[in-house]
């Protein structure tokens, strides 16, 4: 039941993402680097998120300082065919022109992104690699999630800066209030999966998956 709401989460992540880029105010620093290289090198959006997943997985092990974690880049795979169909979908049905039809685009999406990686990682089975480092850098510096999440944004936006990605008002209320918006959705998700996957039989604790527990 457990990999239901993984794959649901995934789903529900990639559909905010869709949602900010095509509201052209600026998408989250990270996602503002795989479009610039889009834009700039080829390849779809989605292929870049894989290419930049695994080099995350290779940074988070050196971190770690253990294996790889190699279903890491099923959930980048997932990930990345999700924003291409999502994109798909919504081209010729979402395309705001009018700058509060934009912002209520933009808000929407931030807000699904939020509620979609708070219920994917409460599953606790293969993290996107950035959400993965997000937890290391908790982990490393004794924070939050808030403060984690947002220093991975900081770097990121240079990244941006340097690809050309699309970076606007919205990048930067990403960066503001990405981190907050995920660690007020983490309680909430994390209560709800809990109560369906015991009912189910399932827990998002395994022993087996505690490495990955929030």
């Amino acid at each position: 039941m457990k990999y239901v709401f993984y794959v649901l989460g995934i789903l529900i992540l990639t559909l905010g993402i869709s949602f900010t880029i095509q509201s052209e105010l600026g998408t989250s620093p990270f996602d503002a680097v795989v479009v610039g290289l889009s834009k700039n090198a080829g390849l779809t959006v989605g292929s870049w998120e894989i290419i930049i997943a695994f080099i995350l997985i290779c940074c988070n092990s050196f971190l770690k300082r253990q294996r790889p974690e190699v279903l890491g880049m099923l959930t980048a795979f997932i990930t990345g065919i999700g924003i291409d169909m999502w994109l798909f979908l919504l081209h010729n049905f979402i395309t705001p022109e009018l700058w509060y039809s934009k912002a209520v685009c933009f808000g929407a999406g931030l807000v699904v992104i939020g509620l979609g990686t708070a219920t994917y990682l409460h599953t606790n089975f293969a993290p996107i690699p950035v959400d993965r480092l997000t937890l290391i850098i908790q982990e490393l510096t004794r924070t939050n999630i808030f403060f984690s999440r947002t220093f991975i944004y900081l770097v990121f936006l240079i990244m941006a800066m340097i690809f050309n990605g699309p970076i606007g008002i919205g990048t930067l209320l990403t960066v503001c209030l990405g981190g907050l918006i995920l660690n007020c959705f983490m309680p909430f998700t994390g209560k709800v999966l809990a109560r369906i996957l015991t009912r189910s039989g399932a827990s998002p604790n395994d022993d087996k998956d505690k490495k990955h527990s929030i």
